[in-house]
């Protein structure tokens, strides 16, 4: 039993196609951000095919159950704490409707669940009988949601992996965190929404081969599923931060942003480097 275990031990849960620990030759862990206006990235953020918009309509439909608060995977997210974070600005609050109280044009009263304005002074009746004074005005009080297209930013964590027996590097996804950027936030900050398992999005994207497609911008006969745009790694990323000791992103590593911008491409260099070296192995 307990080298079975062991045996069971050896693959990473979250991993596709996981590699056994003990063909582990080398083994990173990256972040990247993926900005997903720029112009590699628009395959993944074509208008009315937003990867983030297709993902947000898999949470609310429930297809897609396990959201979670960071990247540790383990630290699970309701689906309303995630409704509640989508929310731009908070919603009026409309006194509901009561009998007896006369209202006047212009008075907004809730009944029902529906948002109704009184069309004359004086009005006493029931909003959803008296068609003559009252209308109804949808959405009236609503709190405004962001939209799926200022959802711009993801944080991809995976594993880099240099394979001995088949002496060549592997990128395995882990999570993919969807992230507002400052520029869209009321207070200017960026707002993290939530983090999803990789194996559980490409399934969806797998699952959904009609809506799931990155766009080729120079030959449509070449769409791909985003499942597949994602293995042939047919995005560009930053380097956000590498696995070390304090848990830094490499920003917090150099005195100033522009240094940490060319020090994200030295490292990304190195692990190229790293590749080469381990081929000589």
């Amino acid at each position: 039993m307990q080298a079975q275990l062991s045996e069971l031990e050896q693959y990473n849960p979250n991993s596709i196609e996981p590699i056994p620990r003990y063909e582990h030759l080398f083994k990173r862990r990256v972040w990247r951000m993926i900005d997903l206006k720029e112009k590699q990235n628009k395959g993944f953020f074509a208008r009315g095919g937003e990867i983030t918009d297709f993902i947000l309509d898999a949470i609310k439909s429930g297809e897609i159950a396990d959201l979670y608060v960071n990247d540790s995977l383990t630290t699970k997210m309701s689906k309303d704490d995630f409704l509640n974070k989508m929310v731009y600005q908070e919603g009026l609050k409309i006194d509901e409707w009561q009998r007896g109280v006369e209202y006047y044009e212009g008075d907004q009263v809730r009944y029902n669940g529906i948002v109704y304005s009184a069309i004359f002074d004086e009005v006493r009746s029931v909003p959803s009988e008296a068609p003559d004074d009252w209308e109804e005005t949808p959405g009236v009080g609503d709190a405004i949601l962001f939209l799926p297209r200022q959802i711009s930013l993801m944080m991809l964590m995976e594993d880099v992996i240099f394979d001995k027996r088949r002496s060549r590097l592997y990128h395995k996804p882990q999570s993919l965190q969807l992230i507002i950027p400052g520029s869209e936030t009321l207070d200017g900050v960026q707002l993290p929404l939530v983090v999803l398992k990789y194996k559980d999005l490409h399934k969806l994207f797998k699952d959904h081969p009609e809506k799931a497609i990155w766009i080729n911008r120079y030959n449509s006969a070449e769409n791909k599923n985003f499942a597949d745009a994602f293995d042939l790694r047919l995005f560009r990323a930053s380097l956000f931060k590498f696995e070390n000791p304090d848990d830094d992103p490499i920003v917090d590593m150099y005195k100033n942003r522009m240094e940490a911008v060319m020090a994200s491409e030295w490292w990304e260099m190195q692990l190229m480097e790293k590749e080469h070296n381990l081929w000589e192995y």
